[in-house]
């Protein structure tokens, strides 16, 4: 994991680094638009998929989570568009989004998300946006927002999760079986790309026979 590219804010200082761990746990207790980017996401039937022709993500593929990107705020749909989305980053004040945008379906929505990047496979150095409003979606990103904080306080020189991208599921009353987003970290590095001691798995070279490759499908 040498190769991991630097982000952006990578020479903050302990304080700053510190600061962010409070807020990553305060924020999981209860988001800057950033264009060049495509939207990632878990599909109803449990896949995770990216862009606009909804690309299936690679079963082995890793991808880092950027500490610095954690945002939080509210998003506002119509019929199958955007009407509206207010989002700050996750250490501002929580805040009122105001009236819901004319003809919102349920009004303004919480919504949550943080970017990440693709550290291996075909789609290495892809960087994508993950948000989400479901309550499993929520979860899974105070879960890793929590798990990043804990980190910070163990080494804060390591604050980048590589993860991979999993799906988990619980019983739900009225709707059966849900299916949840789950981000299984796998190492911890630099946001300077310092690798931990540990090795990650290694990348799916263009040599590799992929089955998964061959089930990647466009919608």
């Amino acid at each position: 994991m040498s190769n991991l590219t630097a982000f952006g804010n990578a020479n903050l200082p302990d304080a700053d680094i510190h600061s962010l761990a409070a807020s990553l746990r305060a924020a999981s207790a209860e988001i800057s638009n950033v264009s060049g980017f495509v939207i990632i996401k878990m599909d109803k039937t449990g896949h995770w998929v990216f862009g606009a022709d909804q690309t299936e993500v690679e079963d082995d593929s890793t991808w880092a989570i950027n500490p610095h990107s954690f945002i939080k705020g509210y998003i506002a749909w119509g019929d199958g568009e955007v009407l509206g989305e207010k989002m700050v980053d996750v250490r501002a004040p929580d805040f009122d989004p105001g009236d819901a945008p004319v003809g919102a379906k349920k009004g303004w929505e919480k919504q949550v998300g943080f970017s990440l990047k693709c550290m291996s496979g075909e789609d290495k150095n892809l960087e994508a946006r993950y948000r989400v409003t479901s309550e499993g979606g929520k979860k899974a990103w105070a879960h890793i927002s929590d798990t990043i904080a804990e980190q910070i306080k163990k080494d804060a020189l390591k604050p980048v999760p590589v993860v991979k991208l999993k799906k988990g599921s619980y019983p739900h009353k009225s709707y059966g079986r849900i299916i949840t987003p789950v981000f299984e970290v796998i190492e911890w590095v630099g946001l300077d790309g310092a690798p931990a001691e540990t090795e990650a798995a290694e990348a799916v070279t263009d040599d590799t026979p992929s089955e998964s490759r061959r089930r990647r499908r466009s919608a």
